[in-house]
């Protein structure tokens, strides 16, 4: 597996702080972000492409797939966040280029159909915008182009938000196929808020302090509210896959070759019913790919991948949308998520005077449902661990640490921004977990050990229940020696943070065909300040 896309900020020991499922130790660690194509100004076109392609999966299985994908030879806009420098954007990838435009905008889409002719014609919905189209052929639910021939979209980007869009042609089988992609609306007017440094925590280091870190945000808010802000951003597409109906497309199309489009025989019979998905998807890749990089060489028709990080106190807006056939209930662990919007419609308090606060609600489980899509915001920051993460203890070098409680109890003056420790919930402050720095909660230790049995599969206990520089120190105590720590993944001098399995609570769906672990499956990772998050791969 590749190696942690991380950069020491400054040299001291390091630890994996804490592994909550032994599992995600063994997995690589590479980041989201919500890469795309884009541009500003008044107006931006893109040259779309639908073509056929064999997409990879964990069991080694290449599946017959189409989607949608950059025209080849045409222009389209760059590759957003700019700081992402190794954006590519094939003729065909699953989910479909994220196309990234601004409130307001003039947005043209040229699709061009390049599916084999048996398929017949093809076409892309943008639900939530009013499009007009030019050129192809009228068809049930929006003009689409037949084989070999184009259709031009056109519309006006609206609110701010996350949108799907997807095939409206024969939608059972394409939209199965892999006919699907992300619109992503950012706002006109950001509000000035969103720009100031106490708003983006320690986004950006403190001069003399913290290494300073790339913005690797497509925007300052997600919406057109000073309530909006974030301080990271990823983008999940959940979808499943049939492999039966994949083979049956291919076989069709194999057998019928260049027929002649619209004549007697020259189209697909594929049953879609029964539907007995074995793959479940996030970014059009199973666990444990969707957590390799961004544009990854391995998967040239799966470039998104689906592995989120965070330091502690931070608002991660978390981009979602239900691209399958089935809805998915998914759990991020670690806390709740707050719902702004859904389908770009912000989710307001009516009988606030100037409407400005969010109503939006706080799910345990945020449940995907197909075709749609919301914005949330995820944050953790140690509070109601009832013991110091951070592990502040008088026999280490941060003995003059300390946490100055703001109105809502954690460490954010102007004096604690740029230090290890900023927006640590300060009631937990140097509790006496060090004292106890191993054994069973019930003893008063800070993790309950697995099993013996499980050591022969590897030391899954990270070592120290602690964030920060120091880490293994810190976990010794008056006590003794530290357990194992880390592994060949994750080796304690290139990361330090608290790991959050992601995933989706419906079990099936955390299996590749059947085969745990696999599926709809992802980690968080919580680094310590100290830890440069590099999302640029």
């Amino acid at each position: 597996m590749k190696a942690t896309n991380m950069k020491k900020a400054i040299s001291k020991t390091q630890l994996l702080p804490m592994v909550v499922v032994a599992l995600l130790l063994a997995a690589t660690a590479a980041f989201a972000a919500a890469p795309g194509i884009g541009t500003t100004g008044a107006s931006v076109t893109y040259n779309l492409t639908a073509q056929q392609a064999y997409l990879t999966q964990p069991d080694g299985q290449m599946v017959y797939s189409w989607g949608y994908g950059c025209a080849s030879g045409a222009t389209n806009p760059g590759f957003l966040p700019a700081t992402i420098t190794t954006g590519s954007c094939n003729t065909m990838q699953v989910p479909g280029p994220t196309l990234i435009v601004t409130e307001g905008q003039a947005v043209t889409v040229n699709l061009t159909n390049n599916l084999p002719t048996p398929a017949g014609n093809t076409s892309i919905l943008f639900p939530g915008f009013n499009v007009t189209a030019t050129g192809g052929t009228p068809g049930l639910l929006t003009t689409e182009a037949a084989p070999g021939q184009s259709v031009t979209y056109k519309f006006t980007a609206g609110s701010p938000g996350t949108r799907a869009y997807y095939s409206g042609s024969q939608s059972d089988l394409q939209v199965e196929m892999g006919m699907f992609g992300a619109i992503i609306v950012l706002p006109k007017n950001v509000p000035s808020t969103c720009t100031t440094q106490a708003i983006r925590t320690n986004l950006f280091g403190a001069p003399g302090v913290l290494t300073p870190e790339a913005d690797f945000r497509l925007a300052d808010s997600a919406y057109d509210n000073p309530r909006s802000c974030y301080d990271r951003e990823y983008l999940f597409q959940f979808s499943e896959m049939d492999p039966r109906i994949h083979s049956q497309a291919q076989a069709q199309v194999l057998a019928l070759g260049s027929c002649t489009a619209g004549a007697a025989g020259c189209s697909l019979e594929v049953a879609t019913e029964p539907y007995h998905p074995a793959y479940f998807m996030i970014n059009g890749r199973s666990m444990p790919d969707d957590m390799d990089p961004n544009y990854a060489t391995q998967y040239p028709h799966q470039p998104y991948n689906g592995n989120p990080h965070m330091h502690p106190g931070e608002l991660v807006l978390l981009r979602v949308i239900g691209q399958g056939r089935w809805q998915h209930p998914f759990h991020e662990h670690g806390n709740h998520v707050r719902i702004l919007g859904r389908d770009g419609n912000l989710i307001l308090a009516s009988n606030a005077a100037n409407e400005t606060n969010l109503a939006g609600p706080l799910l345990f489980t945020t449940t995907t449902t197909p075709g749609l899509a919301f914005d949330g915001i995820f944050y953790w920051t140690a509070k109601g661990l009832n013991w110091d993460a951070y592990g502040h203890t008088t026999a280490h070098a941060d003995a003059t640490a300390t946490c100055t409680p703001d109105a809502n109890g954690y460490n954010t003056s102007s004096t604690a921004y740029g230090s290890i420790n900023y927006y640590e919930w300060c009631q937990d402050h140097n509790k006496p977990v060090q004292a106890y720095p191993f054994g069973d909660v019930a003893g008063g230790g800070p993790v309950t050990l697995p099993d013996p049995n499980l050591f022969t599969n590897g030391a899954w206990y990270g070592g120290s229940p602690y964030l920060g520089p120091d880490a293994t120190v810190r976990a010794t105590g008056p006590t003794g020696t530290t357990p194992p720590s880390g592994t060949i993944a994750n080796p304690p001098s290139s990361e330090a943070g608290f790991a959050f399995m992601w995933h989706s609570h419906n079990e099936r769906e955390i299996t590749t065909n059947n085969i745990f672990p696999g599926g709809m499956l992802m980690m968080m990772l919580v680094d310590s300040r100290e830890f440069v998050i590099d999302e640029s791969n």
